[in-house]
């Protein structure tokens, strides 16, 4: 019996307009009413998605979620942090080096402020625009101390040019660093072992919950840890190839409600 849905937010979730349909959302609200955990597992901060858990009805006492790609598990109605996993200020600083030599832009993420140090300055980040409920504000390699949480760095990016230039990042750091692409022009920066199947491991430890009682729902290369993990993997119609391939189940699309299908599929049903 699947006791909690992890599901992705964009290209899951959410369709092309960033919005929750009215099938997944009836869905979920009866998953939930049946005892179901509904966890939302996201790149993001708990503050970029405080909208969908309020839209979800996933604000009460007992409802959680998975942040910056599972390094934290948070309590969604208070925010209080029960696991984490998080950056020092010597990984910021080889990170730093890292984007110079690239010549790309990097932000920090520090809970819902973006640190955007000067390693490229004539070129702009895109990661404003990617997500627009956060606090950006310019920052010096010197401001970074062990006072600030750090969840991850990013490098947001047109991708004719970030892709060529993740070829030239040294194995030392994919040997150091989860180093994902989540979407088309972003790469992200964990800590070595943070993925989505860490978080979620954890929220189950801390639930008592069982790996075959974990459905997880998802479309990107970021989402695959949390498929294989999962007593039941599901990739959407629209998913990355490798994810299809390594899920248990395909559902269909985040545009044709693939979310509720699979919900109905194995939970309500």
């Amino acid at each position: 019996m699947i006791k909690l849905i992890a599901i992705d937010l964009d290209g899951t979730l959410l369709n092309e307009e960033k919005q929750i349909s009215e099938e997944n959302k009836k869905a979920l609200a009866k998953a939930k009413a049946k005892g179901v955990k509904i966890v939302l597992c996201t790149g993001r901060p708990l503050a970029a998605m405080a909208h969908y858990l309020q839209e979800l009805g996933l604000v009460d006492e007992g409802d959680y979620s998975i942040t910056f790609n599972g390094g934290l598990v948070q309590k969604n109605d208070t925010g209080e942090i029960m696991e984490k996993k998080v950056m020092t200020v010597t990984d910021v600083h080889r990170l730093h080096d890292l984007a110079q030599q690239l010549s790309l832009p990097l932000d920090i993420l520090s809970d819902n402020v973006v640190l955007q140090l000067p390693t490229a300055p004539e070129k702009q980040s895109l990661y404003n625009v990617l997500n627009k409920l956060l606090q950006f504000q310019p920052a010096e390699l010197s401001e970074i101390t062990d006072e600030l949480v750090l969840n991850k760095a990013v490098i947001a990016y047109p991708q004719e040019e970030l892709d060529p230039k993740i070829k030239e990042i040294p194995t030392e750091f994919h040997e150091n660093y989860e180093i994902i692409k989540t979407r088309s022009m972003l790469l992200e920066f964990m800590p070595k072992g943070v993925t989505k199947a860490y978080g979620i491991s954890l929220l189950a430890k801390d639930l008592g919950l069982k790996q075959e009682e974990i459905m997880a729902i998802g479309d990107e290369e970021n989402d695959l840890p949390m498929i294989e993990y999962a007593g039941l993997g599901v990739a959407m119609e629209n998913a990355v190839p490798f994810v299809k391939e390594a899920a248990n189940y395909v559902t269909s699309s985040n545009v044709e409600h693939g979310v509720a299908k699979v919900i109905e599929k194995f939970v309500l049903d």
